[in-house]
């Protein structure tokens, strides 16, 4: 009897292992439905704020295992847009962004773990060819089906980046060192 509780234990868990796979839900990234916003000092007086309009990404969402999980995104520089197209061309050119040498950032978490309204997510921030670690929360992950038939997740998250750590540090006298990066987004169920 002894024995056949054994493996009655061992199925279940074997049972437990597969339904945390299964629980595993891939997204990809609905580009109408997400932004990525930003924030930076003008001489100190007011706010720049701007946006990218090009993005592309897919996620993986496991609640059962938040360590599988992954969330991985790409922004055209190019697409930078700040409302004037003056500033947006400086933007783009080697001062800043460079974006012909450097034309995408990109994002690709290494580390994910559940926190109290989503998760915290650690990864790899490319910007003008510079690689750093960072690290954010991510809040929301309820699902809708909306229009019918497409199932859909979404999260919003914020931090911040220091400019000159990823050599862009041109006009210090003027544009802050700190950049506030906001990022609200939904993927469709693959």
């Amino acid at each position: 009897m002894h024995r056949w509780m054994i493996l009655l234990v061992a199925g279940f868990a074997f049972l437990g292992v597969n339904a945390s796979t299964v629980r595993a839900e891939s997204y990809d990234l609905d580009p109408a439905h997400a932004g990525v916003t930003f924030k930076i000092s003008h001489l100190g007086l007011s706010w720049t704020y701007g946006r990218f309009n090009d993005l592309s990404g897919a996620f993986v969402v496991d609640p059962s295992n938040p360590a599988a999980s992954s969330f991985n995104f790409t922004i055209k520089t190019e697409s930078v847009d700040t409302g004037n197209a003056k500033r947006d061309e400086h933007l783009k050119a080697p001062d800043f962004f460079n974006a012909k040498q450097f034309p995408v950032i990109t994002f690709k978490s290494t580390a994910v773990k559940q926190v109290k309204e989503g998760y915290e997510v650690t990864g790899d921030f490319t910007l003008h060819g510079v690689t750093k670690p960072v690290t954010f929360t991510l809040v929301g992950g309820r699902t809708a089906e909306f229009p019918k038939g497409v199932v859909r997740t979404g999260f919003t998250g914020e931090l911040i980046i220091k400019r000159s750590e990823f050599g862009i540090d041109k006009f210090a006298e003027a544009v802050g060192e700190e950049v506030f990066i906001a990022a609200s987004f939904e993927g469709t169920k693959k």
